[in-house]
């Protein structure tokens, strides 16, 4: 057996709880004996990642896990080799009302709060170089008056009589196969294990209230438009002390007058006069960095593509950042008064190079009267 719990559930080790959890519910569906009949690498993967699960998801053997490795986390196993893990392969596919095992764990522990999301508007060049941008969101905080309990001031709440502060009621049936145990949440207190005889006036016993606030969430340079960031415990607040849920941050951002993003890239079109691209010139650019100078050889072609490298946008998960590309579009002028289209035209003779002849009509000296 692989010795890196972290590495078979496929989480960092630096995961949360909840983390490690949907991780092992995932593969628990994936690799369970059922759904991989006469599998014997994914029976043993199972029984792998159920060990693995069960040291993790302890804090106590995870310290120790992480401290002295696999060995210094062994110890008070179940006799079927899967530690705390078979109650939740059942609860992962019928829920822990329908598992035999009634749960294995507290359920009247506090419900965790539920996630939020916010969508921001940033400006393009603050996408580029990051920024910090505040978001607001109607979301439950925890009550003050009561401390989150939901008890009115100087009350408290009272243990259930029903379930004994299990949150939960478990019930055995006879069946031709023997006794059943079926659990299901405690209809008294709603599955908290305590009753609330006298509500907080301010929550009505909720322990927590709605409220506006507002979040400074640091964008980090690089993102883009469907870019979305992960606010841990910014989310909503349980009930009577539950946890907080996360807040997600959707990043939208606003296109710039002058650039293009394509990937880390940027690029920009660059109008050029015939004249300048024919004989080359150096002239001031202006880049999201600065201004630089930019220098066009003699005899560009539009189309033509010029490379400001490390001017494009940072990796947001990498070093570095992508290029500026500067394409050319080499304009063809018009309105030409007398003088200038009798140079063209010398010009043209010097090339050897047949144009049009030059219009003398009356159409050409109306036109001549207009300029």
């Amino acid at each position: 057996m692989a010795t890196d719990y972290y590495e078979l559930l496929g989480v960092s080790r630096t995961a949360t709880a909840d983390e490690i959890k949907r991780a092992y519910r995932r593969l628990a569906r994936e690799l369970h004996p059922d759904a991989n009949p006469d599998d014997a690498t994914a029976e043993a993967r199972f029984k792998e990642v159920a060990q693995a699960y069960e040291v993790l998801s302890d804090p106590e053997k995870r310290r120790r896990y992480d401290t002295f490795g696999p060995e210094g986390a062994e110890g008070g196993g179940d006799p079927f080799g899967f530690g705390g893990g078979v109650g939740d392969i059942f609860e992962a596919f019928f829920g822990a009302a329908g598992s035999p095992f009634g749960g294995g764990r507290d359920r009247s522990a506090p419900t965790q709060g539920s996630d939020l999301e916010v969508a921001v508007d940033i400006d393009f060049e603050q996408a580029v170089f990051g920024t910090q941008s505040p978001v607001s969101v109607r979301t439950a905080v925890p009550c003050e008056t009561c401390e989150a309990t939901g008890a009115a001031p100087g009350t408290h709440p009272e243990t259930c009589s029903e379930c004994g502060g299990a949150g939960q009621v478990r019930r055995v049936r006879q069946s031709i196969l023997g006794q059943m145990v079926t659990a299901a949440p405690c209809s008294r207190c709603g599955g908290y294990g305590q009753v609330v005889a006298s509500p907080c006036p301010d929550c009505r016993g909720e322990g927590r209230r709605i409220e506006q606030k507002t979040y400074t969430v640091d964008i980090p340079a690089g993102v883009d438009t469907g870019s979305t960031l992960r606010l841990g415990n910014l989310g909503a607040v349980g009930p009577r002390g539950g946890g907080h849920g996360d807040l997600y941050v959707h990043v939208r951002v606003r296109p710039h007058d002058r650039f293009q993003r394509q990937g880390n890239d940027l690029v920009d079109v660059l109008h050029l006069a015939f004249t300048q691209a024919t004989l080359g010139t150096v002239f001031t650019y202006e880049t999201l960095d600065g201004q630089e100078d930019l220098v066009i050889p003699k005899g560009t072609e539009s189309g033509r593509v010029f490379r400001l490298r490390g001017r494009g946008v940072p990796h947001v998960q990498g070093r570095g950042r992508g290029d500026l590309l500067v394409q050319v579009v080499v304009d063809t002028p018009s309105n030409l008064d007398a003088a200038q289209e009798d140079l063209l035209r010398q010009l043209a003779a010097l090339r050897g190079e047949e144009v049009a002849p030059e219009d003398t009509g009356l159409l050409s000296r109306i036109r001549s009267a207009f300029r």
